[in-house]
C-alpha cells in the first residue's frame, strides 16, 4: 500500500493548528514527565502518596470548572477561548522555570501551578476538541482525529526523551523554559488560522440550564454513554505512567535517560499504530476494534507490572500505547459524529471528567495502593481492574459491541 498524503491534512486551517500542537504538545509532555521526575528528586526517596497528589490537582480544576467550560465553548468563540488558555498555559510553565531557576520551587508550589495549568486545560480541550469539526469535512473527521493522536503521541515520545536529556544536562528548569516557549506555536497557528465558522444559532448561553441540557444529551445517547464510561475505568485503573519514576529508578535501576525513553515507550506505540490508521480509508467493527484494544490495553499493564527487564518493560508500554489510540480514535470519531454542533462543546466538557478524571483520579489510587502493596501490585491490579470493566460494559450496552460506524449521522463541517 503506497502512502498518500492523510485526507484531513489537505484542509488549510486543521493542517496550521496540526503542525502548532505537534511543537506544543512536545513541550508539555516534557513538563509533565519532569514534574514526576521532580517530585521525586524533591521528596528525597520512593514517596506514591506524593506522585499521586499530582493528579488530584490536575483532576480538581477540571471537575470544578468543565461545569461552564462546555456552555464557555458552545456559546464563546472557541478560537478566542484556545488563544487565551494556550496563553495562561504557558505562562504558568514560565512560573515553574523561575522558581525552578531561584530554587524557591517545592511541591507545594508545584501543585498550586499544576492546577492553574490544569483549569486553563479544562476550558481548553472543549474548545480545540468541539472546533475541529468546524474546519474538517465529516468524512475526514476519523482521519483528522487520527493524526491528532499522532501529534499528541510524537510529541510524547520526543518530550519525554529531551525531557531526561535536558535534565541530566542543562537542568530540571530548562523542562519548564522550553515547554513554555512551545506554546508559542500553537498561539501563532491560532493566529494564522483566521475566523472559524460555528453554530451559535442554538446556543443555551452559560448556565446551568445548559449544562443540564448536556447531560440530557448523553444520557440519552448510550453509544456515547458506554465509551465515557469504559473510558473512565480503564485510565482510572491503568495508571502505569505515574509509577514510572519509581519503577525506573528503583525497580528497573535506570536513569533520568532510561526514565525517558519508558516515558515515551507508549507514544512509541501510538504513532506506529496511529500512522497505520491514517492511511486505513475506513474503519468496520469499530465496537469490537474499541472493545477489543481496551482489553489489550488492561493486559499489557499487567505485563508491565510483573516485568523487571527494562526490554519487556518497554515492549508492555508500547503495546499499551498502540491500544489506547486504536480506542481514542474510535471513541472520538464517535461522539463527535453523534453529536450536533451547538452542543458539542458541552459534550465534550462533561467527557473530559470522564477521561481526565480516570487517570488523574487513577494516579490518587494507584498511589495508595502502591503506598500498602507496592508499586508492582498496583500497577497489576489495575490491569485487571481494566478488564473487569470492558466485561462488565460490553454486557451492559450491547449496541457498543455491535456498532459497526456506517450508523453515524453526519454533523461535521462542511466548508473549509
Amino acid at each position: 500500500m503506497s502512502l498518500h498524503i492523510p485526507p484531513s491534512l489537505r484542509h488549510r486551517k486543521f493542517r496550521l493548528l496540526w503542525l502548532g500542537l505537534l511543537i506544543s504538545v512536545a513541550g508539555s509532555q516534557m513538563q509533565v514527565s519532569a514534574i514526576h521526575w521532580h517530585i521525586r528528586e524533591l521528596t528525597g526517596s520512593p514517596d506514591p502518596l506524593a506522585l499521586g497528589g499530582i493528579g488530584l490537582v490536575r483532576i480538581l480544576p477540571v471537575i470544578v470548572f468543565s461545569i461552564i467550560s462546555g456552555p464557555a465553548a458552545d456559546t464563546l468563540n472557541r478560537r478566542n477561548i484556545m488563544l487565551i488558555t494556550q496563553s495562561v498555559q504557558a505562562l504558568t510553565a514560565v512560573g515553574l522555570a523561575i522558581l525552578t531557576f531561584t530554587s524557591l520551587i517545592n511541591i507545594g508550589l508545584i501543585y498550586a501551578l499544576t492546577a492553574l495549568q490544569a483549569a486553563a486545560i479544562a476550558f481548553d480541550l472543549p474548545a480545540r476538541h468541539a472546533m475541529i469539526p468546524n474546519i474538517v469535512p465529516e468524512k475526514d473527521l476519523p482521519n483528522a482525529y487520527s493524526l491528532q493522536s499522532i501529534a499528541f503521541n510524537t510529541g510524547a515520545i520526543i518530550g519525554p526523551m529531551l525531557g531526561g536529556i535536558v535534565i541530566a544536562t542543562l537542568g530540571q528548569g530548562y523542562t519548564y523554559l522550553f515547554n513554555a516557549i512551545s506554546f508559542f506555536a500553537v498561539i501563532m497557528a491560532l493566529i494564522m488560522i483566521g475566523k472559524v465558522t460555528q453554530d451559535m444559532k442554538k446556543a443555551s448561553g452559560i448556565s446551568l440550564s445548559a449544562v443540564r441540557e448536556g447531560i440530557r444529551f448523553i444520557f440519552s445517547r448510550p453509544i456515547i454513554l458506554s465509551t465515557m464510561l469504559i473510558d473512565f475505568f480503564a485510565t482510572f485503573f491503568a495508571s502505569a505512567n505515574t509509577m514510572l519514576p519509581i519503577v525506573a529508578r528503583d525497580i528497573l535501576k535506570v536513569g533520568e535517560v532510561g526514565y525517558g525513553f519508558l516515558s515515551a515507550g507508549q507514544s512509541i506505540g501510538s504513532v506506529t499504530i496511529g500512522l497505520v490508521i491514517s492511511q486505513v480509508p475506513e474503519i468496520k467493527r469499530q465496537g469490537q476494534i474499541f472493545l477489543g484494544s481496551v482489553f489489550l490495553f488492561g493486559f499489557a499493564t499487567i505485563l508491565f507490572g510483573i516485568s523487571h527487564a527494562l526490554s519487556l518493560s518497554m515492549l508492555a508500554l508500547i503495546v499499551m500505547g498502540a491500544a489506547d489510540t486504536v480506542s481514542t480514535i474510535i471513541r472520538n470519531t464517535v461522539r463527535q459524529l453523534h453529536t450536533p454542533d451547538h452542543i458539542r462543546g458541552r459534550m465534550v466538557s462533561i467527557n473530559q471528567i470522564f477521561f481526565q478524571g480516570g487517570p488523574q483520579l487513577g494516579e490518587v489510587e494507584a498511589g495508595i495502593v502502591g503506598k500498602l502493596f507496592g508499586v508492582p501490585a498496583a500497577i497489576i491490579s489495575g490491569g485487571i481492574g481494566v478488564i473487569l470493566a470492558v466485561w462488565w460494559i460490553a454486557n451492559k450496552w450491547p449496541q457498543l459491541r455491535l456498532y459497526n460506524g456506517d450508523e453515524s449521522i453526519p454533523v461535521g463541517a462542511t466548508t473549509e
